[in-house]
Order: structure tokens, then sequence, then C-alpha cells
């Protein structure tokens, strides 16, 4: 870590916008649980915890816009506490991306300002996929650019919907994720479980987690927003949602191009028009949430000048 940890102004200009632990102790040991919309989230935290404590959703649309957390004694030291986080994946219904990002990198960084600590993070994915669409190689993008390399050792890639296929085929699909998509960071110390909906089966995923040797471990986020003092739109997470937005963006224009070059003048077009010009608009605005503010820009420009000059 590089020097004392500060609260930067963009996080302190934030911090507010999120629900963090209101008493945080540097005992605490923090699981984040993450992936896409679906893929068993909240179902995982209430296994843990042993009754229903996290909405759980039954469609296709998110149950959990916001980031909540719950608190669990320590099985063998009850003088410690767990902190379970539920997040929501990077294709919720009702929310933006950028602001998913804020959202997680906020709760992340204010935790690891107030000295809690990263036990571990728990990534879960739904083996009932037949591949990897879009959306879950977006959340596994985003994910890893959260946590940089330094904290994967500390990742449990968990499986989640066994209950939905065949056993023999499930297997055959951890392996091709063993051996493709998760490949790189099972070689940088993540390891696989499977999560099948049983309270047994949460616990053998979060014990060798809360039961390891202790570690100074914490995400590149958080390293990024409080030791480097960056801007969320200055972070590897924020650069690379800013990027894949603004190839979202030129599909979108295509799209309305598309449309404005139809004949028809049909009720339906209409709609279809004014859903575009929506999904643009949104997108626009996602896309200057993270551009880089000119005061910064010229900040880091006379910075890394300074450093060239020491060399």
């Amino acid at each position: 870590m590089i020097g004392p940890k500060r609260l930067s102004k963009w996080l302190a200009r934030h911090s507010a916008t999120v629900e963090t632990v209101d008493d945080p102790r540097h005992t605490d040991l923090v699981i984040p649980v993450m992936g896409p919309t679906g893929v068993g989230k909240s179902t995982f935290i209430n296994n843990v915890v042993g009754k229903p404590v996290m909405d759980v959703g039954h469609d296709l649309q998110s149950c959990t816009s916001k980031i909540e957390h719950v608190i669990v004694p320590h099985p063998s030291d009850p003088s410690r506490r767990i902190v379970f986080v539920d997040t929501p994946g990077f294709d919720d219904t009702y929310v933006a991306d950028a602001e998913i990002l804020k959202l997680i990198a906020v709760w992340l960084a204010k935790s690891y300002y107030d000295g809690m600590k990263l036990a571990g993070i728990v990534y879960l994915h739904e083996i009932s996929q037949t591949r990897m669409f879009g959306t879950s190689r977006k959340n596994l993008t985003m994910f890893n650019k959260l946590c940089g390399d330094d904290a994967l050792k500390n990742v449990v890639l968990a499986t989640t919907k066994w209950s939905d296929i065949p056993e023999d085929v499930g297997h055959r699909r951890e392996e091709q994720l063993a051996n493709t998509y998760w490949k790189r960071m099972l070689n940088l110390g993540s390891r696989m479980a499977q999560f099948t909906c049983t309270r047994e089966s949460a616990w053998a995923i979060v014990n060798p987690i809360i039961y390891k040797d202790p570690v100074d471990v914490h995400t590149l986020i958080q390293e990024e927003l409080v030791d480097l003092q960056k801007h969320l739109s200055e972070s590897e997470a924020g650069k690379t949602l800013r990027y894949t937005l603004e190839e979202l963006l030129e599909s979108q224009r295509d799209m309305a191009r598309q449309l404005r070059e139809e004949t028809q003048g049909s009720d339906e077009l209409q709609e279809r028009q004014e859903e575009i010009s929506r999904r643009l608009t949104s997108t626009l605005h996602q896309i200057q949430e993270l551009k880089v503010p000119l005061s910064r820009r010229i900040i880091t420009f006379f910075s890394s000048r300074k450093e060239e000059n020491r060399m």
C-alpha cells in the first residue's frame, strides 16, 4: 500500500450514495458475492445465513439493484464478523452499467478505507448455460478488472443451477470453463467449486476463505480509488466499461440509421425508433460519466512530466 489510506475527493463525494457497514471493524472479514443477474447470488447468501435475508428473483429481471450486505458471526470466533455483500450484475434490469460499477467500486473502496479485511470473493456462474453469452463475458471481464491479478488467489469461481442439467453435462462444461474462460484466473490462484443450493455446499465454499492463513489482500479498484487517489473513470474497470459502451454506442447508431432507412411508417417502426433513441441517450450519458475530467487529465499530464524529468 502507498502511504496511509485517505478518502479521495471522488470517493468522499459518492460514499453517501451507497449503504456501507455502520460500525466497521478491523477484524471484519468481507466476502463480496458477484456474477451476472439471476445467477443465484442472493440464494447463495440466504443459504449461508440459513434463512431468507435477501430477496430472490424468479425471472429474468434483477432483484438486486443496489449493494446489500448481511453480517454473520464467525462460526469458530464469535468476536469476529463475516460481512457478505450482495452485488448487482452488469446487466441489471433497471440500473445502468456505469451506475453498477460506481456502486460496487464505492462499497469496496469505502470498506478498504475503513480497515475491513477482504477475506475472499465468490464469483457465481450458471453451469446450465450452453455457452458464454455476451452478458456473461462482460460480467467476467468487469470482475477481472475490479479484482486485478493479485486478488485472484482469493477468488472462488462457483458454478450454480446444477439441478437444471444432467451431472455429466455439467462436468463437461466445468472442464470447458477451466480450460478456456477461467484458465488464466485458475493459473493465478483462483479455485473452482459447486454451489448446489444447499447450506452445506455454500459453507463448503466459504470455509476455505475464512480459515485460510491471513493475507493482506485487496482488489485493484480498492488500491486505485484509495491508495492511488484515482477517479473511477481512471480505473482499469472504468476504462474497460467506457470502451465497451463506446462499442455499444456505434452498434446502436447503426441500428438507428437502418431504422431511418425503412420506408414504412408503421406505429411499430415508430416505437422501435423511440426505443433506440432512449438507449442511445442512456449509453451517451454513461460514457460521459466515465470520461476523465479535463482537470484530472491536466494534473496527470504534468505529474507524468515531473516523473520523466526525475529519471
